[in-house]
């Protein structure tokens, strides 16, 4: 599958469309998406509470249901969160397998911003 960078206007395909199909699935908050009212995920609403451990399985969870939704290119094997270099900042790393290229291939690791 192709798309479009949001950025450049320019031609994205396979880990890059997927990266980016990604990002505006969690950055997107639940019934913002005009006709789409699905889409889109609850970390948005998350972002500002404390970084509990409750917190932290919350983001965990609302990512993988977003993702089983809404991506079917990804199967998710794993999340996790990282302090970034900055205060309030994070990383998330998704580790999945791709459902678009042979298996052998399929493993695949995702690393986004959070800003928190």
């Amino acid at each position: 599958m192709a798309g479009m960078s949001r950025l450049k206007g320019a031609v994205l395909t396979g880990l890059d469309h997927i990266r980016q199909s990604v990002m505006d699935i969690l950055s997107t908050p639940i019934g913002t998406r005009v006709g789409r009212r699905d889409y889109g995920s609850l970390i948005p609403d998350l972002i500002d509470q404390p970084m509990t451990a409750a917190n932290i399985l919350r983001i965990y969870a609302a990512a993988a249901v977003a993702l089983s939704r809404h991506e079917d290119r990804i199967h998710l094997r794993r999340v996790a969160i990282t302090a970034g270099d900055r205060p309030g900042a994070a990383i998330m790393t998704i580790i999945g397998d791709r459902t678009d290229v042979a298996p052998v291939n399929a493993r695949t690791r995702l690393v986004l911003p959070l800003s928190l």
